[in-house]
Formats: structure tokens, sequence, C-alpha cells
């Protein structure tokens, strides 16, 4: 029998022990890996919640890879065409990995009302585009349909849609100047058919999504000429080796840009992301290590003349370590339990109810998204559990210390 797990579970099932003068230092320990733990499973889910979350917002406004022409134009407008021609489209077949590509364009243009302007991107989609994304992000209405004829049906986003006071079915004029000033512009009348919200305001004050004949018609292009590719891959974690198989597969006279090379400086911020989860991690598990150390002192204190009649009795030195670090133990899975409960909780509140909003304005998102998964959780408490009890080692040692004589008579 180990028989130091048994002295270990009476000491903890013991009343004198519940009401004894560690009793508070002990909860306090306890309290301090909840309270960790909490932290850290807040801090991991929401900041790859986040990650996650505007990275899929930018995908879904310009795919993974984009193939366009190499040009100096650095606004998001189509200036030269390209022909849909290409070994590429409408399937990938070079590359493996990628799960879809379209062809798109897009035109400057200003959204013109009675009383009001607003200048905007019409983003020229067709038959190919894959609306997957903007599913989830449909907040009133329905989808456009370009497979059939050409027609004036638009997705506007509920950002322009609110400043301009549009309602799903209203029309609207949208202008499109041309390079010659002295000509008359195109004027397009359009109507809304569904509002959507990515919650990506920069990207939501930008863009509505239309026929990509329209564009081609403005621009006089032909039918199989379009502004550019965007690309699809299935595992974004391998976007740096698709976008250089991506770029060797195409033809010379193609640039392809990834989203975090167009969108460098978002990446880098969320990038930033681990750097401070790592922080709090390494911050929690350093304020519970130190409480439950404490709390291991003052328990070797308190059974000091335990220690001395153990070791009149023949214990060695790690037996009774043993022992202790087995009643450490129970403190420190009490807590994670406490912990796992609590932060759960929260993390199932906000993922369902959305009870913490954000700005968009600054973090690009509505509401603070979390990610729960069973991977991060496990490691978080395997790792809690393991760092803690190697912190204890070193205190525990203490007990090496102890005279079996001096320590019968301490009072």
């Amino acid at each position: 029998m180990n028989y130091e797990f048994f002295l270990a579970k009476r000491i903890i099932g013991s009343k004198a022990y519940k009401s004894s003068v560690s009793a508070p230092i002990i909860k306090i320990g306890i309290a301090a890996i909840t309270i960790g733990m909490v932290v850290m499973m807040v801090a991991i889910a929401t900041g790859i919640g986040l990650q996650q979350k505007i990275r899929d917002k930018v995908v879904a406004f310009n795919g993974h890879v984009t193939i366009s022409n190499y040009d100096s134009n650095n606004s998001q407008e189509s200036l030269f065409p390209i022909s849909k021609k290409q070994d590429f489209y409408p399937e990938f077949k070079s590359v493996e990995g990628v799960k879809h590509i379209q062809a798109v364009a897009s035109r400057f243009g200003v959204i013109r009302t009675e009383t009001d302007f607003e200048a905007a991107y019409l983003k020229g989609v067709g038959a190919d585009y894959d609306w997957a994304y903007f599913k989830d992000f449909l907040v009133e209405g329905k989808l456009p349909d370009y497979t059939k004829d050409r027609n004036e049906d638009v997705l506007i986003s509920q950002y322009l849609a609110n400043r301009l006071g549009f309602k799903v079915n209203d029309t609207f004029q949208m202008v499109f100047p041309k390079e010659d000033a002295e000509k008359l512009p195109n004027i397009i009348t359009y109507k809304i058919t569904g509002i959507y919200n990515s919650g990506f305001q920069e990207l939501d004050a930008q863009y509505l999504l239309g026929d990509i004949r329209h564009i081609q018609r403005i621009n006089q292009w032909n039918d199989d000429q379009i502004g550019n590719f965007e690309v699809f891959i299935d595992d974004y974690d391998q976007l740096p080796t698709k976008g250089i198989e991506i770029y060797r597969s195409t033809p010379s006279t193609l640039n392809t840009q990834t989203i975090t090379e167009k969108y460098a400086s978002v990446f880098e911020w969320i990038n930033i992301f681990d750097k401070n989860i790592y922080g709090i991690i390494g911050i929690m598990i350093l304020v519970a290590g130190i409480n439950m150390i404490t709390a291991l002192l003052v328990l070797i204190l308190e059974r000091t003349q335990m220690i001395g009649i153990l070791k009149a009795l023949g214990s060695n030195n790690w037996s009774i370590r043993k022992l202790f670090l087995y009643n450490a133990s129970y403190l420190i899975i009490l807590g994670l339990f406490w912990g796992n409960l609590i932060g759960l909780s929260l993390l199932f509140a906000q993922k369902y109810f959305k009870l913490f909003p954000l700005d968009p304005s600054v973090y690009y998102v509505t509401e603070a998204p979390v990610y729960i998964g069973v991977g991060y959780i496990v490691a978080l408490n395997i790792g809690t559990m393991l760092l803690c009890l190697l912190m204890l080692l070193v205190p525990s040692y203490i007990i090496t210390k102890i005279s079996p004589v001096k320590a019968i008579r301490f009072e």
C-alpha cells in the first residue's frame, strides 16, 4: 500500500485540517489556481478567437491569395483586365490544397441619394463566386444570384445602409466616373437584395457586391476579361508554402499576393496576441505557484511534529516529501476543477449570449469571439499541474532539514 497517499487522504479528510491555522492560506492557494486558470483560459480562447475571426473576415473579401496584373495601382480598383482563359481556372489542379478559385473585378463609384452620397467600391462577382462567408454575414434579405441574366441586385453592408438610410428592396443610383472628366459618367440603378455585416468596419465601409458583368460593360471588357482571381486554400497554416506554389504555377505576366502580405499591418497586430497570451500564462502560473509554495510551507510548519514522528518511525525524507506533494496535488486539482468550471461557463456564455461587445472600428469584430478547443484546455491543465508541482519540489526540500528530536518537541 502507498502509505504516503493514504496519510495524505487522512489529512485532507480530517476536520481538524479544515479548521486549522493553515485553512485560510490553503483557500487562498486554491483561489489563486482557480483565478489563474480562468484568466489563462479566457486569454487563450479570446486571443485565438480574435485571430481566427479577423483572419476569416479578411479572407472573405480577398481570398487567401490574390492573382492580379503587375501594375503600380495601389487602390482596390481593377484597371487592367486579365483573361479568364488560364490553365489554373476554373480549377487550380497544379497545386494541391486549393479549395476554390473565383474571378472578380472592382470599380470605384459614388452611391448617390436625394440627400446624401457615399464613395465605395462595387465588387463584381459572377456565377463562380463562393458565398459561404457572406451567408454567415447576412443580417437581412437574401444573397443575390448572378448565375442567370445580368441583373442590378446588390449586397450592401449594414454600415453603408445605416449611413445612407437604406433598407432591403430599396433602389439607389451609383455613379462611375470615367478617366476623361469631360465625358459623362456611367450611372446604374441598383436594387438592394441583402444587407451584410462582417464586423470588419474597414472593409464593410468600402465594398458592396454586384454583378461583374456591369463592370465588364463599363470598362468595355470582353466577357472573358476580369480584374483578378481570388484563391482559397484548405489549410490557412499552409499559406506561406501554398502562396509560393501558386506563384510558381501562374504565368510570369501575373503577380500573386497572400492576405498576410496585402494586409501586413492587420496580421502583424493579431500576431501580437500570441505574445500577450504567453505573457499572461507565465504570470498566472507564477502567481499560482507562489501561492501554492506559501500554502505548502504553512502545511509543513503546521505538521512539524508529525514529520518528526514519521522520521523517528523510519520514514525517509522523500516519503515525507511525497506525502506533502500529494496533499498539494489535491489542492491544485481542486483549484483546476473550479477554474475549468468557471472558465468554461464564461466562455460558453460569451459564445452563445454575446455578453461582451467590442468596438468594430478598433478590434474588427462586434463582440469578443471565443475559441473553445479540447486540445489547449487539456494542455493548460496538465501544464499548470506539472509546473506547480515542479515549483513545489524546492520548498519541500525543507523537510530534509527537520530534526526528528526537535520536531517532536516542537509546539
